[in-house]
Protein backbone atom coordinates (compact mmCIF):
# COMPACT_ATOMS: atom_id res chain seq x y z
CA UNK A 1 0.00 0.00 0.00
CA UNK A 2 1.59 4.01 -0.92
CA UNK A 3 1.38 6.11 1.79
CA UNK A 4 -0.21 9.01 1.34
CA UNK A 5 0.30 11.81 3.39
CA UNK A 6 -2.79 13.51 5.62
CA UNK A 7 -2.24 17.32 3.90
CA UNK A 8 -4.00 19.31 1.22
CA UNK A 9 -1.65 20.33 -1.59
CA UNK A 10 -2.38 22.12 -4.69
CA UNK A 11 0.08 22.21 -7.47
CA UNK A 12 -2.31 22.96 -10.57
CA UNK A 13 -5.51 24.80 -11.33
CA UNK A 14 -8.52 22.18 -10.02
CA UNK A 15 -8.63 20.49 -12.30
CA UNK A 16 -4.99 20.48 -13.68
CA UNK A 17 -4.05 19.85 -16.88
CA UNK A 18 -3.47 15.97 -16.79
CA UNK A 19 -7.14 15.57 -15.32
CA UNK A 20 -8.35 17.90 -18.26
CA UNK A 21 -6.33 15.86 -20.83
CA UNK A 22 -8.16 12.73 -19.16
CA UNK A 23 -11.35 14.31 -19.07
CA UNK A 24 -10.99 14.62 -23.33
CA UNK A 25 -10.89 11.17 -23.33
CA UNK A 26 -13.67 10.78 -21.00
CA UNK A 27 -16.24 12.41 -23.61
CA UNK A 28 -14.78 10.15 -26.90
CA UNK A 29 -14.86 6.70 -24.59
CA UNK A 30 -18.09 7.26 -22.09
CA UNK A 31 -21.09 8.14 -22.61
CA UNK A 32 -22.27 11.37 -21.45
CA UNK A 33 -25.12 9.74 -19.52
CA UNK A 34 -22.47 8.97 -17.02
CA UNK A 35 -22.00 12.39 -15.18
CA UNK A 36 -19.20 13.83 -12.88
CA UNK A 37 -19.17 15.68 -10.33
CA UNK A 38 -15.46 17.11 -10.04
CA UNK A 39 -13.24 16.00 -13.14
CA UNK A 40 -9.93 15.20 -11.29
CA UNK A 41 -9.14 11.74 -11.58
CA UNK A 42 -7.42 10.25 -8.97
CA UNK A 43 -4.17 7.83 -9.45
CA UNK A 44 -4.00 6.89 -5.29
CA UNK A 45 -5.87 7.62 -2.16
CA UNK A 46 -5.81 7.03 1.63
CA UNK A 47 -7.14 7.95 4.67
CA UNK A 48 -9.14 11.28 4.00
CA UNK A 49 -6.96 12.83 1.07
CA UNK A 50 -7.36 11.74 -2.69
CA UNK A 51 -3.83 12.08 -4.77
CA UNK A 52 -4.81 13.42 -8.21
CA UNK A 53 -3.01 12.61 -11.70
CA UNK A 54 -1.38 16.19 -11.44
CA UNK A 55 -0.25 15.74 -7.91
CA UNK A 56 -2.93 17.49 -6.00
CA UNK A 57 -4.15 15.98 -2.67
CA UNK A 58 -7.19 17.35 -2.08
CA UNK A 59 -9.33 16.51 0.92
CA UNK A 60 -12.14 14.03 1.03
CA UNK A 61 -15.57 14.66 2.44
CA UNK A 62 -17.67 12.62 0.34
CA UNK A 63 -16.00 8.89 0.79
CA UNK A 64 -17.21 8.08 -2.84
CA UNK A 65 -20.65 8.21 -1.31
CA UNK A 66 -20.46 7.12 1.98
CA UNK A 67 -18.44 3.58 0.43
CA UNK A 68 -14.77 4.32 1.62
CA UNK A 69 -16.26 4.67 5.19
CA UNK A 70 -12.67 3.06 6.51
CA UNK A 71 -10.65 5.08 4.06
CA UNK A 72 -9.33 3.94 0.66
CA UNK A 73 -6.56 1.31 0.94
CA UNK A 74 -7.24 0.55 4.42
CA UNK A 75 -4.29 -1.51 5.39
CA UNK A 76 -6.71 -4.80 6.21
CA UNK A 77 -8.59 -4.28 3.55
CA UNK A 78 -5.67 -4.86 1.27
CA UNK A 79 -3.80 -7.64 2.97
CA UNK A 80 -7.09 -9.54 2.66
CA UNK A 81 -7.82 -8.33 -0.57
CA UNK A 82 -4.13 -9.14 -1.79
CA UNK A 83 -4.17 -12.46 -0.28
CA UNK A 84 -7.71 -13.39 -2.04
CA UNK A 85 -6.61 -12.47 -5.25
CA UNK A 86 -3.53 -14.59 -5.20
CA UNK A 87 -5.59 -17.70 -3.91
CA UNK A 88 -8.58 -16.75 -7.04
CA UNK A 89 -11.28 -14.64 -7.71
CA UNK A 90 -14.35 -16.41 -8.77
CA UNK A 91 -16.09 -19.41 -9.18
CA UNK A 92 -19.54 -18.42 -8.27
CA UNK A 93 -21.52 -18.92 -5.16
CA UNK A 94 -24.16 -20.76 -6.73
CA UNK A 95 -21.73 -23.36 -8.64
CA UNK A 96 -19.07 -24.52 -5.89
CA UNK A 97 -19.41 -22.14 -2.47
CA UNK A 98 -16.69 -20.28 -0.57
CA UNK A 99 -16.27 -19.46 3.42
CA UNK A 100 -15.57 -15.61 3.07
CA UNK A 101 -19.21 -15.67 1.69
CA UNK A 102 -20.14 -17.32 4.74
CA UNK A 103 -18.03 -15.09 7.01
CA UNK A 104 -19.73 -12.27 5.64
CA UNK A 105 -23.41 -13.54 5.97
CA UNK A 106 -22.39 -14.75 9.78
CA UNK A 107 -20.63 -10.99 10.53
CA UNK A 108 -24.27 -9.31 9.12
CA UNK A 109 -26.41 -11.50 11.64
CA UNK A 110 -24.28 -10.63 14.43
CA UNK A 111 -24.00 -6.81 13.24
CA UNK A 112 -27.78 -6.04 12.38
CA UNK A 113 -30.28 -4.79 14.73
CA UNK A 114 -31.90 -7.64 16.68
CA UNK A 115 -31.34 -11.54 18.34
CA UNK A 116 -33.75 -13.44 16.40
CA UNK A 117 -32.42 -15.91 14.03
CA UNK A 118 -31.18 -14.23 10.44
CA UNK A 119 -30.09 -15.17 7.10
CA UNK A 120 -28.15 -13.64 4.88
CA UNK A 121 -28.32 -13.47 0.67
CA UNK A 122 -25.20 -11.52 -1.04
CA UNK A 123 -25.41 -9.44 -4.00
CA UNK A 124 -23.19 -6.23 -6.25
CA UNK A 125 -24.78 -3.03 -5.65
CA UNK A 126 -27.19 -0.93 -3.19
CA UNK A 127 -29.87 -1.38 -5.81
CA UNK A 128 -29.75 -4.99 -6.29
CA UNK A 129 -30.08 -5.67 -2.67
CA UNK A 130 -33.45 -3.24 -2.45
CA UNK A 131 -34.93 -5.40 -5.45
CA UNK A 132 -34.42 -8.61 -3.63
CA UNK A 133 -35.51 -7.01 -0.80
CA UNK A 134 -38.82 -6.68 -2.53
CA UNK A 135 -39.14 -9.96 -4.04
CA UNK A 136 -38.65 -11.75 -0.70
CA UNK A 137 -41.47 -9.56 0.88
CA UNK A 138 -43.74 -10.42 -1.88
CA UNK A 139 -42.92 -14.08 -2.26
CA UNK A 140 -42.98 -14.49 1.86
CA UNK A 141 -46.67 -12.49 2.29
CA UNK A 142 -48.01 -13.53 -1.25
CA UNK A 143 -48.95 -9.88 -1.20
CA UNK A 144 -47.74 -6.94 -4.14
CA UNK A 145 -47.92 -3.82 -3.16
CA UNK A 146 -44.70 -1.51 -1.55
CA UNK A 147 -45.20 1.41 0.32
CA UNK A 148 -42.36 4.05 -0.13
CA UNK A 149 -41.98 7.61 0.64
CA UNK A 150 -41.21 10.83 -0.92
CA UNK A 151 -37.81 12.16 -1.43
CA UNK A 152 -36.56 7.94 -1.24
CA UNK A 153 -33.89 7.11 -3.60
CA UNK A 154 -33.71 3.79 -3.99
CA UNK A 155 -31.29 2.83 -7.26
CA UNK A 156 -31.57 2.76 -10.67
CA UNK A 157 -32.85 -0.70 -12.07
CA UNK A 158 -36.59 -0.43 -13.20
CA UNK A 159 -37.96 -1.33 -9.82
CA UNK A 160 -35.73 0.71 -7.69
CA UNK A 161 -36.76 4.11 -10.10
CA UNK A 162 -39.98 2.74 -9.44
CA UNK A 163 -39.29 3.55 -5.69
CA UNK A 164 -37.24 6.12 -5.78
CA UNK A 165 -39.26 9.44 -5.69
CA UNK A 166 -36.89 11.99 -7.68
CA UNK A 167 -37.51 12.20 -11.68
CA UNK A 168 -34.06 14.29 -12.75
CA UNK A 169 -32.02 12.13 -13.24
CA UNK A 170 -32.87 8.80 -12.21
CA UNK A 171 -36.12 8.35 -13.77
CA UNK A 172 -36.54 11.14 -16.47
CA UNK A 173 -37.62 9.51 -19.67
CA UNK A 174 -37.08 5.74 -18.47
CA UNK A 175 -40.16 4.53 -17.95
CA UNK A 176 -42.41 2.61 -17.59
CA UNK A 177 -41.76 1.58 -14.34
CA UNK A 178 -42.43 -1.53 -12.08
CA UNK A 179 -46.07 -1.16 -10.65
CA UNK A 180 -47.72 -1.99 -7.46
CA UNK A 181 -45.58 0.90 -6.10
CA UNK A 182 -47.34 3.77 -3.92
CA UNK A 183 -45.41 6.52 -2.18
CA UNK A 184 -46.14 8.28 1.27
CA UNK A 185 -45.48 11.50 2.75
CA UNK A 186 -42.43 11.49 4.61
CA UNK A 187 -41.43 12.57 7.86
CA UNK A 188 -40.00 15.84 6.96
CA UNK A 189 -39.59 18.12 9.99
CA UNK A 190 -37.82 21.24 7.85
CA UNK A 191 -40.44 21.33 5.78
CA UNK A 192 -43.75 19.31 7.31
CA UNK A 193 -46.91 22.23 6.86
CA UNK A 194 -47.77 21.89 10.44
CA UNK A 195 -44.52 22.20 11.72
CA UNK A 196 -41.72 20.16 13.31
CA UNK A 197 -43.21 19.77 16.88
CA UNK A 198 -46.41 17.78 15.27
CA UNK A 199 -43.89 16.28 12.26
CA UNK A 200 -44.07 12.66 13.81
CA UNK A 201 -47.65 12.52 14.52
CA UNK A 202 -49.15 13.67 11.38
CA UNK A 203 -46.81 12.20 9.04
CA UNK A 204 -47.51 8.69 10.75
CA UNK A 205 -51.13 9.60 10.03
CA UNK A 206 -51.21 10.74 6.74
CA UNK A 207 -48.52 7.58 6.14
CA UNK A 208 -51.83 5.23 7.97
CA UNK A 209 -54.57 7.07 6.26
CA UNK A 210 -52.34 7.21 2.40
CA UNK A 211 -52.29 2.97 2.92
CA UNK A 212 -55.74 2.18 4.29
CA UNK A 213 -57.64 4.31 1.39
CA UNK A 214 -55.05 3.73 -1.49
CA UNK A 215 -53.36 0.20 -0.78
CA UNK A 216 -55.04 -1.63 1.76
CA UNK A 217 -53.54 -3.09 4.93
CA UNK A 218 -53.96 -6.41 3.38
CA UNK A 219 -52.86 -6.21 0.28
CA UNK A 220 -48.83 -4.46 1.19
CA UNK A 221 -46.57 -6.93 1.38
CA UNK A 222 -43.41 -4.23 2.54
CA UNK A 223 -43.27 -0.88 3.75
CA UNK A 224 -39.77 0.34 2.49
CA UNK A 225 -37.88 3.24 4.35
CA UNK A 226 -34.44 4.79 4.92
CA UNK A 227 -34.12 5.61 8.60
CA UNK A 228 -32.32 8.89 7.52
CA UNK A 229 -32.59 9.72 3.71
CA UNK A 230 -29.53 10.22 1.74
CA UNK A 231 -29.60 11.22 -1.70
CA UNK A 232 -33.15 12.85 -1.45
CA UNK A 233 -31.72 15.36 1.19
CA UNK A 234 -30.33 13.59 4.24
CA UNK A 235 -33.64 14.17 5.77
CA UNK A 236 -33.77 12.53 9.40
CA UNK A 237 -37.52 11.59 10.24
CA UNK A 238 -39.36 13.17 13.60
CA UNK A 239 -38.57 11.11 16.43
CA UNK A 240 -40.41 8.20 16.94
CA UNK A 241 -41.86 8.17 13.43
CA UNK A 242 -39.59 4.97 12.50
CA UNK A 243 -40.28 2.99 15.05
CA UNK A 244 -44.18 4.27 14.61
CA UNK A 245 -43.92 2.77 11.53
CA UNK A 246 -41.93 -0.49 12.14
CA UNK A 247 -44.85 -1.09 14.73
CA UNK A 248 -47.66 -0.88 12.20
CA UNK A 249 -45.91 -3.06 9.85
CA UNK A 250 -45.56 -6.08 12.39
CA UNK A 251 -49.78 -5.20 13.75
CA UNK A 252 -50.64 -6.00 10.21
CA UNK A 253 -48.06 -8.46 8.92
CA UNK A 254 -46.52 -6.09 6.88
CA UNK A 255 -42.67 -7.21 6.53
CA UNK A 256 -40.61 -3.47 6.92
CA UNK A 257 -37.21 -3.06 5.18
CA UNK A 258 -34.69 -0.43 6.48
CA UNK A 259 -32.47 0.13 3.47
CA UNK A 260 -29.66 1.20 5.51
CA UNK A 261 -27.32 1.10 2.18
CA UNK A 262 -26.02 4.56 2.86
CA UNK A 263 -26.46 4.72 6.88
CA UNK A 264 -25.15 1.11 7.93
CA UNK A 265 -21.55 0.55 8.65
CA UNK A 266 -20.93 2.78 11.58
CA UNK A 267 -21.74 6.07 9.26
CA UNK A 268 -24.69 7.43 11.87
CA UNK A 269 -22.99 6.72 14.78
CA UNK A 270 -24.52 3.24 15.25
CA UNK A 271 -23.59 0.39 13.58
CA UNK A 272 -26.86 0.46 12.04
CA UNK A 273 -29.23 3.53 12.15
CA UNK A 274 -32.24 1.51 13.03
CA UNK A 275 -30.60 0.98 16.33
CA UNK A 276 -31.12 4.56 17.04
CA UNK A 277 -34.78 4.12 17.78
CA UNK A 278 -34.21 0.34 19.36
CA UNK A 279 -35.72 -0.22 15.64
CA UNK A 280 -35.43 -4.42 14.17
CA UNK A 281 -36.33 -4.76 10.71
CA UNK A 282 -37.45 -7.65 9.07
CA UNK A 283 -35.48 -7.64 6.52
CA UNK A 284 -32.10 -4.99 6.11
CA UNK A 285 -30.34 -3.93 2.91
CA UNK A 286 -26.70 -3.04 2.99
CA UNK A 287 -23.75 -2.43 0.55
CA UNK A 288 -21.66 1.12 0.34
CA UNK A 289 -19.67 0.67 3.35
CA UNK A 290 -19.10 -2.45 3.90
CA UNK A 291 -16.35 -3.40 1.79
CA UNK A 292 -14.28 -1.07 1.93
CA UNK A 293 -15.00 0.46 -2.01
CA UNK A 294 -15.17 -3.11 -3.10
CA UNK A 295 -18.75 -3.86 -4.96
CA UNK A 296 -20.96 -5.93 -2.77
CA UNK A 297 -24.84 -5.77 -0.92
CA UNK A 298 -26.37 -7.65 1.37
CA UNK A 299 -30.05 -8.39 2.30
CA UNK A 300 -30.13 -9.49 6.16
CA UNK A 301 -33.23 -10.54 7.43
CA UNK A 302 -35.54 -13.23 9.62
CA UNK A 303 -34.67 -16.57 9.06
CA UNK A 304 -37.97 -17.46 8.05
CA UNK A 305 -38.40 -15.21 5.49
CA UNK A 306 -35.40 -15.10 3.67
CA UNK A 307 -35.40 -19.14 4.06
CA UNK A 308 -39.42 -19.11 2.54
CA UNK A 309 -37.39 -18.48 -1.18
CA UNK A 310 -37.11 -21.95 -3.51
CA UNK A 311 -33.77 -22.49 -3.96
CA UNK A 312 -32.00 -21.13 -6.75
CA UNK A 313 -34.40 -17.65 -6.36
CA UNK A 314 -31.79 -15.95 -5.21
CA UNK A 315 -28.38 -15.76 -6.79
CA UNK A 316 -26.32 -13.84 -9.31
CA UNK A 317 -23.24 -14.64 -11.28
CA UNK A 318 -21.04 -11.91 -9.19
CA UNK A 319 -23.21 -12.04 -5.98
CA UNK A 320 -20.90 -12.13 -2.65
CA UNK A 321 -17.76 -11.99 -4.88
CA UNK A 322 -14.69 -13.39 -2.84
CA UNK A 323 -12.70 -10.85 -3.20
CA UNK A 324 -15.23 -8.19 -2.36
CA UNK A 325 -16.29 -10.33 0.33
CA UNK A 326 -12.73 -10.25 2.11
CA UNK A 327 -12.47 -6.75 1.43
CA UNK A 328 -15.66 -6.41 3.51
CA UNK A 329 -14.10 -8.73 6.38
CA UNK A 330 -11.29 -6.24 6.27
CA UNK A 331 -13.21 -3.49 6.38
CA UNK A 332 -15.55 -4.99 9.25
CA UNK A 333 -12.12 -5.60 11.12
CA UNK A 334 -11.01 -2.40 11.10
CA UNK A 335 -14.48 -0.46 12.23
CA UNK A 336 -14.30 -2.95 15.05
CA UNK A 337 -10.70 -2.39 15.89
CA UNK A 338 -10.49 1.64 15.24
CA UNK A 339 -14.17 1.77 16.74
CA UNK A 340 -15.76 3.35 13.84
CA UNK A 341 -18.91 4.43 14.83
CA UNK A 342 -17.26 6.33 18.24
CA UNK A 343 -15.14 8.00 15.49
CA UNK A 344 -18.33 8.85 13.71
CA UNK A 345 -19.92 10.13 16.73
CA UNK A 346 -16.32 12.30 16.99
CA UNK A 347 -17.01 13.39 14.23
CA UNK A 348 -20.33 14.79 14.20
CA UNK A 349 -19.30 16.90 17.52
CA UNK A 350 -16.75 18.64 14.90
CA UNK A 351 -18.97 19.47 12.77
CA UNK A 352 -22.18 20.27 14.23
CA UNK A 353 -20.51 23.43 16.34
CA UNK A 354 -18.72 24.84 13.19
CA UNK A 355 -22.14 24.68 10.99
CA UNK A 356 -24.45 26.00 13.57
CA UNK A 357 -21.88 28.85 14.15
CA UNK A 358 -21.66 29.25 10.38
CA UNK A 359 -26.34 29.63 10.51
CA UNK A 360 -25.34 31.82 13.24
CA UNK A 361 -23.97 34.12 10.38
CA UNK A 362 -26.32 33.22 7.31
CA UNK A 363 -29.90 32.61 7.24
CA UNK A 364 -29.63 30.91 4.21
CA UNK A 365 -28.52 28.01 6.15
CA UNK A 366 -32.38 26.59 6.76
CA UNK A 367 -31.84 23.55 8.91
CA UNK A 368 -28.68 21.35 10.19
CA UNK A 369 -29.82 17.54 10.31
CA UNK A 370 -27.74 13.91 10.20
CA UNK A 371 -26.28 11.98 12.72
CA UNK A 372 -22.93 11.18 13.05
CA UNK A 373 -20.66 12.01 10.10
CA UNK A 374 -23.75 11.59 7.57
CA UNK A 375 -24.54 15.35 8.19
CA UNK A 376 -25.94 18.58 5.60
CA UNK A 377 -27.37 22.04 6.06
CA UNK A 378 -30.34 22.45 3.76
CA UNK A 379 -29.82 26.11 1.74
CA UNK A 380 -32.58 28.02 1.70
CA UNK A 381 -33.18 31.93 0.07
CA UNK A 382 -33.08 33.66 3.79
CA UNK A 383 -35.01 34.42 7.03
CA UNK A 384 -38.40 33.26 6.71
CA UNK A 385 -37.86 31.91 3.10
CA UNK A 386 -37.62 28.69 3.27
CA UNK A 387 -38.12 28.13 -0.94
CA UNK A 388 -35.10 25.87 -2.20
CA UNK A 389 -31.83 28.05 -3.19
CA UNK A 390 -30.02 25.02 -5.45
CA UNK A 391 -27.74 28.15 -7.20
CA UNK A 392 -26.35 29.08 -3.68
CA UNK A 393 -25.40 24.99 -3.05
CA UNK A 394 -23.74 24.42 -6.09
CA UNK A 395 -21.95 27.74 -5.75
CA UNK A 396 -20.31 26.78 -2.40
CA UNK A 397 -19.66 23.10 -4.07
CA UNK A 398 -17.63 24.94 -7.38
CA UNK A 399 -15.72 27.21 -4.36
CA UNK A 400 -14.49 23.98 -2.61
CA UNK A 401 -13.64 22.07 -5.69
CA UNK A 402 -11.36 24.70 -7.08
CA UNK A 403 -9.81 25.15 -3.27
CA UNK A 404 -9.37 20.84 -2.60
CA UNK A 405 -12.00 20.19 -1.00
CA UNK A 406 -13.91 17.38 -2.69
CA UNK A 407 -17.88 17.84 -1.75
CA UNK A 408 -21.47 16.55 -2.38
CA UNK A 409 -24.55 17.71 -2.38
CA UNK A 410 -28.34 15.77 -3.02
CA UNK A 411 -31.83 16.57 -2.24
CA UNK A 412 -35.08 16.49 -4.19
CA UNK A 413 -34.77 20.34 -4.74
CA UNK A 414 -30.88 19.97 -5.06
CA UNK A 415 -30.34 22.55 -2.32
CA UNK A 416 -28.68 20.47 0.30
CA UNK A 417 -25.10 20.34 0.85
CA UNK A 418 -23.98 16.98 2.34
CA UNK A 419 -20.99 15.77 4.58
CA UNK A 420 -19.42 12.07 4.28
CA UNK A 421 -16.18 12.01 5.51
CA UNK A 422 -14.24 8.80 5.68
CA UNK A 423 -14.19 7.80 9.32
CA UNK A 424 -10.51 7.68 9.79
CA UNK A 425 -9.98 11.11 8.58
CA UNK A 426 -7.46 13.07 11.24
CA UNK A 427 -9.02 16.18 13.40
CA UNK A 428 -6.71 18.38 11.60
CA UNK A 429 -7.84 17.70 8.14
CA UNK A 430 -11.43 17.63 8.82
CA UNK A 431 -11.02 21.06 10.85
CA UNK A 432 -9.48 22.28 7.66
CA UNK A 433 -11.80 21.04 5.27
CA UNK A 434 -14.41 23.27 7.06
CA UNK A 435 -11.76 26.02 7.02
CA UNK A 436 -12.25 26.13 3.21
CA UNK A 437 -16.07 25.46 3.40
CA UNK A 438 -16.55 28.37 5.82
CA UNK A 439 -14.49 30.36 3.50
CA UNK A 440 -16.49 29.00 -0.18
CA UNK A 441 -19.51 29.46 1.75
CA UNK A 442 -19.60 33.34 2.77
CA UNK A 443 -17.43 34.07 -0.64
CA UNK A 444 -20.93 32.56 -2.71
CA UNK A 445 -23.17 33.71 -0.07
CA UNK A 446 -21.91 37.26 -0.42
Amino acid sequence: MTHVDQQRVLRTAIPGPKSAEMHQRKAAAVSAGVGVGLPVYVERAGGGILVDVDGNQLIDFGSGIAVTSVGNAAPRVVERVQQQVADFTHTCFMVTPYEEYLEVCEALADLTPGTHEKRSALFNSGAEAVENAVKIARSFTGRDAVIAFDHAYHGRTNLTMALTAKNMPYKHRFGPFAGEVYRAPMSYPFRWPGGPADCAKESFEAFTSMVHAQVGEDNTAAVLLEPIQGEGGFIVPAPGFVKQVADWCAEHGILFIADEVQTGFCRTGDWFASEHEDVVPDLITTAKGMAGGLPLAGVTGRADVMDSIHAGGLGGTYGGNPVACASALGAIETMKEEDLCGRAREIEAIFLPRLRALADRFPQIGDIRGRGAMLAIELVNGAGDITPNAALTAAVNRACHAEGLVTLTCGTYGNVFRFLPPLVAGDELLTEGLDIFEAAFAKAAG
